[in-house]
């Protein structure tokens, strides 16, 4: 491949043999280039095709006008990312973290914070993104000598969120944050006391509620209608599902959808496990 285009010293547009267009990452890959110079393959460390996705060639002109130091963050977190979470993330987070962090460095400079509303359900409901958020302020910390506050961390987390969900929507996180907070206080208020979070059934309930929320939002509701197991659990445990009901009423009520038996079934379940446990410890 040949370059194209410098856009800083870790990124170049470059053409193949059959003139068809890559963006390349890595650190000092465009120093001291010019167009028409071969990419060596040692300085490259993410290749992308634009015409996989129009926002690319958006996010191209953006990368021109932010310092190559953000870029190498990026991929420091990402890479740390994906080693802590066990998974590849969508790779339009290389050029929306790298737009972040520099957004985020401009109005820390500036003095203006902005609330991050879900700040406490990132934090609790998804402690691994979490992680790699206060990850990523170290580096920030140490490389620029800033210090941000904790909801920077989920601010961060949020992006590593949504470049887990394949639409990479970016409403994805925010809009599954707030479903998990809102299952979870429901059940909190029915059961009528406060909840054990650091206890092994409160996190396997919180696992259950976000795998739910997910198959929720993405059409994948489990609906295997296995009605002798419903009425099986609606018997033994009729408190549980009472409240597997309640959510069911608000999911109808907020977003015009029913639960499926299977999933009022499940929820009932885990819903019983953290009565049990809470009435163990009371």
């Amino acid at each position: 491949m040949r370059i194209r285009k410098v856009l800083n010293s870790s990124v170049v547009l470059a053409i193949d043999e059959h003139e068809k267009e890559f963006v390349c990452l890595g650190k000092g890959i465009g120093y001291n280039k010019k167009v028409g110079d071969i990419v060596e393959k040692k300085t490259v460390d993410q290749i992308f095709r634009p015409i996989e996705n129009n926002q690319i060639r958006e996010y191209l002109d953006l990368l021109e006008a932010i310092p190559p130091l953000y870029l190498e963050m990026a991929q420091k977190i990402i890479f740390e990312a994906e080693k802590e979470l066990g998974c590849k993330l969508n790779t339009n987070i290389y050029f929306t973290l790298t737009d972040h962090l520099n957004f985020a460095v401009e109005r820390a400079k500036k003095g203006i914070n902005i609330t991050n509303r879900i700040y406490w359900e990132i934090k609790n409901y998804y402690p691994q993104e979490f992680k790699i958020g206060m990850y990523a302020l170290e580096l920030l910390n140490k490389s620029l000598n800033i210090t941000f506050p904790e909801e920077e961390a989920a601010n961060i987390a949020f992006h590593i969120i949504n470049a887990k969900s394949e639409t990479n929507d970016s409403s994805d996180g925010m809009r599954s944050a707030k479903l998990i907070g809102e299952i979870v206080n429901l059940v909190r208020y029915s059961i009528g006391t406060s909840l054990e979070e650091n206890g092994i059934h409160y996190q396997r309930f919180i696992t259950h509620v976000k795998f739910f929320v997910e198959r929720f939002f993405s059409n994948k509701m489990l609906k295997d209608e296995n009605e002798e197991m419903f009425y099986q659990i609606a018997t033994l445990y009729p408190e549980s599902m009472e409240i597997a009901f309640k959510i069911n009423s608000y999911l109808l009520k907020v977003y015009n959808e029913a639960i499926p038996k299977d999933e009022l079934t499940y929820l009932a379940v885990h819903i019983n496990r953290l009565q049990r446990y809470n009435e163990l410890n009371e």
